[in-house]
């Protein structure tokens, strides 16, 4: 099995069956603890700042939500006039996306449990990948990018770890003390270096600090 298929499957064991009720609660309205307010807060702005990158209006548009999780994101495109597809690996997560999503919009979203670079999935105008690739190497990520860029019309707005000297050292210190039972290690990535893996144009368009939160918004265009 590939590198990209090794990490999917662990995504999947994490999400899927150890962390399932952490992010349930953590993408909720409930209480949490300070560490996770701060995470909250900052996936939060993270969500706002892919936003800006669309068009207040999406009307006829068909936009992918690749790793859509508890499905914040894709309520929030159907919300502007999109029809979205909510992709996830986790069935757990998309299984709690589909209960809150509103009724209003269930004629809007279509959500999927499998693989967000399937073909079946289909052509998009837009693409959104929220924290989804950060457990990826940069070879993986561009094989994903370009698999997307061969169906989306006009970007892809997605998110990675930036190799900041913070997280160069927790990933440094996970790889020297492994443990079977902690998430997935997100892989920290210098923008200009993954650009070489991905074919078109790769833009920053801003990161994000809270916490124990750090993520890098880059945009994909064709």
């Amino acid at each position: 099995m590939s590198d990209y298929g090794l990490t999917r499957d662990r995504v999947e064991t994490y999400f899927d069956r150890t962390a399932t009720q952490t992010w349930e609660r953590l993408t909720s309205h409930e209480k949490v603890s300070r560490i996770r307010e701060t995470v909250r807060k900052g996936r939060d702005r993270m969500r706002a700042l892919m936003l800006s990158r669309l068009p207040e209006d999406l009307r006829g548009a068909r936009v992918l939500d690749a790793g859509c999780g508890t499905g914040a994101m894709a309520a929030e495109l159907a919300q502007r006039g999109a029809q979205v597809v909510g992709v996830d690996i986790s069935p757990q997560l998309i299984d709690i996306a589909r209960r809150r999503l509103h009724p209003a919009l269930a004629d809007s979203v279509d959500f999927r449990a499998g693989d967000m670079s399937d073909p079946s999935l289909g052509r998009f105008d837009f693409v959104m990948a929220m924290d989804s690739l950060i457990y990826y190497r940069d070879a993986d990520i561009g094989r994903v990018v370009g698999n997307l860029a061969t169906r989306t019309a006009q970007s892809i707005v997605f998110t990675v770890a930036p190799r900041t000297p913070f997280l160069m050292a927790f990933w440094t210190l996970g790889k020297v003390f492994p443990r079977s039972d902690r998430s997935p290690t997100m892989v920290p990535h210098d923008a200009a270096r993954l650009a070489r893996h991905c074919p078109g144009t790769l833009a920053r368009v801003g990161r994000i600090t809270s916490g124990f939160y750090i993520s890098e918004c880059l945009e994909h265009r064709s």
